[in-house]
């Protein structure tokens, strides 16, 4: 019990369901939403079923990479929270990661067939190898793991999209006003992802700026120093909640009175509430509870999606 329990925290299982929760909202609330009773089919189902196994398979090997390679550091900034080579040995590790990007990359073929959709099952592959250069060498530097980490996480909501459509390199394009009102729905909630992912990378990275300097990581907190960045968290957090709000003015004439109260208490007054406590944070402790509301306020944000089922 004590490996089983070992390899979910390796695997980070919260996150998994949360990604998994993310794509299935997606569908159901968003394209199925958008397009009605036209779409939802056999085919189409199963077709998410894999995609959403595929990418919970593909970010869990990410996490047990990161954590191979972030042996020494973890050891340094949570001691009693280290798995690899503890519980569960470096080549039980190796082999994990291995076995399930190999995995998450046979339910991609099985969703998206390759010779139509070889650009999304590259994606993913892309991902994998992506992953992989980050826990070993991109993490480290300057914004690049921060970003690329961000992107990923844009990339769930993002997948889903572009397995709606067929690549037409060739002949005209023809859109549709589903088409454009899916992909605006898709772009807000692939930006939301994207700018709470990096503000909330960043936190982690002044979180775990001990060990990160000990084994000479180029992070933000220790290449700008503490103060810089988080000047650079808040304008982020600044952008969101100026562009949550102009949001909120747009849906208001529709009638969207709860969505207007749900998004102004559980995600922009966090965000208020995180951008006043930043500038106090001294501790590791502060910035690691300033990290768990972050991901709080990404997980409301996606569940904000249950909204356009209601009406």
């Amino acid at each position: 019990m004590k490996i089983i329990a070992a390899f979910f925290r390796l695997i980070r299982w919260p996150n998994l369901v949360f990604i998994a929760i993310t794509q299935l909202l997606f569908e159901y609330c968003i394209y199925r939403h958008v397009y009605g009773n036209t779409s939802g089919g056999t085919a189409e189902t199963r077709q998410l079923l894999f995609l959403v196994i595929a990418s919970v398979l593909i970010a869990a090997a990410g996490y047990i990479i990161n954590d191979y390679f972030d042996l020494n550091i973890d050891q340094v900034n949570k001691p009693g929270k280290v798995v690899v080579n503890v519980i569960i040995s470096r080549r039980w590790v190796i082999f994990w990661h291995m076995f399930l990007s190999l995995l998450g990359l046979f339910f991609t073929v099985l969703a998206l067939p390759v010779a139509e959709y070889w650009h999304l099952v590259l994606g993913n592959l892309a991902s994998i190898i992506l992953l992989w250069f980050y826990s070993t060498n991109l993490k480290k530097q300057l914004l690049i793991g921060n970003v690329l980490i961000s992107l990923l996480t844009a990339w769930v909501i993002g997948i889903i999209f572009f397995s709606k459509y067929l690549l037409k390199i060739n002949g005209p394009l023809v859109v549709d006003h589903n088409q454009i009102r899916f992909f605006r729905l898709t772009i807000l909630y692939a930006s939301f992802a994207f700018i709470i992912s990096l503000i909330r990378e960043v936190i982690k990275d002044m979180e775990d700026m001990e060990g990160d300097r000990k084994y000479g990581c180029r992070t933000m907190p220790i290449v700008w120093g503490v103060n810089a960045s988080k000047v650079f968290v808040a304008v982020w957090i600044i952008v969101l909640v100026a562009v949550l709000i102009i949001l909120q003015f747009y849906v208001l004439p529709f009638g969207w009175w709860l969505s207007v109260l749900y998004c102004l208490l559980l995600i922009i007054v966090p965000l208020i509430w995180i951008l006043l406590k930043l500038f106090k944070a001294r501790t590791s402790e502060d910035f690691h509870r300033l990290s768990t509301v972050v991901k709080l306020v990404m997980f409301t944000g996606i569940l904000s999606m249950f909204f356009f089922r209601i009406y």
